[in-house]
């Protein structure tokens, strides 16, 4: 069901210790009810991988997950070597690493039919946006992530009228590293990644 929803905010929650300790973002959307954004799921759980996981009672689940040595030092799951599921669906995703633009770094992929697009603002902004059909105008999601540490929180405007799916991703995306969708961020990310592991192997 399409539906015309107000602006919401996830804020920052964490619970247990150590390797069994879960935190991500979690709030309440209308029509939709709560949002639970575990970034990332305990490694306990997912050994060889990093994973994002968004749930709620009224939204498909929706997991990315990342394997391979770098997922040794990243914090949360990357672009680079993911997967996307969504319910018991699981995503084809693309995008054009060497694009010179934030449109043509955008990531791109179809559920359900629908054609979705991620594409950076800025490090703490994204904007998701689900193309227009036959019967249907399209929603972009704008989302910004603010705030340190207990303060992290997560808001979202919505032009148009949005389904179940569009809720789950724009929430999942805001635990995934998406600095590939910037060139600086890219740069970054990947001599940040290359400094932890030297600094691992050193250890």
């Amino acid at each position: 069901m399409h539906t015309a929803i107000g602006p919401f905010t996830l804020e920052f929650w964490k619970e247990g210790r150590t390797h069994e300790r879960r935190s991500g973002l979690r709030g309440t959307v209308p029509e939709f009810g709560e949002v639970v954004l575990t970034a990332p799921l305990p490694l306990k759980h997912t050994p060889g991988s990093v994973v994002s996981e968004v749930r709620g009672p009224s939204i498909p689940t929706a997991v990315f997950e990342t394997r391979g040595i770098h997922t040794e030092a990243t914090d949360l799951p990357t672009l680079n070597g993911s997967t996307l599921r969504v319910g018991d669906a699981m995503v084809h995703l693309r995008r054009n690493r060497f694009g010179l633009t934030l449109r043509a770094r955008a990531l791109h992929f179809r559920y359900g039919g629908d054609h979705y697009r991620l594409r950076a603002v800025s490090r703490k902004r994204f904007v998701l946006t689900r193309r227009a059909g036959d019967e249907d105008p399209g929603v972009a999601l704008t989302a910004k992530q603010s705030g340190l540490g207990g303060g992290r929180k997560l808001v979202v405007r919505t032009t148009g009228r949005a389904v179940a799916a569009d809720i789950a991703l724009v929430a999942l995306f805001a635990g995934v590293d998406r600095a590939p969708l910037t060139r600086g961020g890219a740069v970054r990310a990947a001599l940040g990644r290359s400094a932890r592991l030297l600094a691992e192997s050193q250890a």
